[in-house]
């Protein structure tokens, strides 16, 4: 199989409107990967899947990636002349803040071929109403659960996607999980399950709405819709 140098240089010379990059992996495994920019993504992916060499017809991965805002160091050098007429050179040092960003990362392989993988990436413009990319499902039928996972917990919105709709989580909740900056609610009036933990903090927040209305404050042992859970006799939390 070709590099995934190769690759890009192929990709560029057939899409020379494109943004695309290789992009390094400096950990041990040094699997490089594809970057390209949403524009073009649904183009390249199809032509990844239908060039007769690469022939990249199945999709086995596809996952969200978080990058959040960050401090660049920026070192600036300006040369100066003294008071004597000698020059020097001054070096400034600030900071530069680069917006976040969300990624899409498919895994690629040649069923036909049998070879891979290749690791194509699209990158939103942010992480606010820019986390817009466009549904590979289209191209490859097995992204179509993984891209609804990424919706779900990440926050990207897939255009062209048959059912974009959260798998995981349930529909009333508006963060997303797998986010960086994730704050895990305090108020679950929305889990649909509440236990341990989760139900405790359920119980409490029953007490405090309860009075706040002025209605009586004991609150049962269990929540409304919960089934307390016991462990079978002759087990020690419900594990032999």
């Amino acid at each position: 199989m070709e590099t995934t140098a190769q690759i890009v240089d192929r990709l560029k010379a057939r899409f020379p409107g494109a943004s695309i990059a290789l992009v390094p992996n400096p950990s041990p495994a040094a699997q490089e990967s594809i970057l390209v920019d949403s524009a073009h993504g649904s183009e390249i992916a199809a032509f990844l899947r239908d060039d007769e060499s690469l022939a990249l017809d199945y999709c086995s991965n596809a996952t969200g990636v978080d990058w959040l805002d960050r401090e660049v160091p920026v070192v600036t050098k300006e040369t100066v002349k003294a008071d004597d007429g000698t020059e020097k050179v001054v070096e400034t040092k600030s900071t530069r803040k680069d917006p976040g960003y969300l990624e899409a990362v498919y895994h690629l392989y040649s069923m036909r071929v049998k070879h891979g993988p290749v690791v194509l990436r699209m990158r939103t413009a942010d992480r606010g109403a820019g986390a817009v990319l466009p549904s590979l499902t289209p191209v490859w039928r097995s992204c179509e659960f993984q891209e609804r996972e990424i919706f779900d917990l990440y926050g990207i919105t897939f255009t062209g996607h048959p059912d974009l709709r959260r798998i995981l989580m349930w529909d009333e909740l508006e963060s997303h999980p797998m986010r960086k900056d994730y704050v895990e609610p305090d108020d679950y009036e929305w889990e649909p399950t509440p236990h341990e933990e989760v139900l405790e903090k359920a119980r409490q927040h029953a007490a405090a709405n309860a009075t706040a209305e002025g209605l009586p404050s004991d609150v049962p042992s269990v929540a409304p819709g919960a089934k307390e859970e016991v462990p079978p006799s002759g087990t020690k939390e419900g594990k032999p």
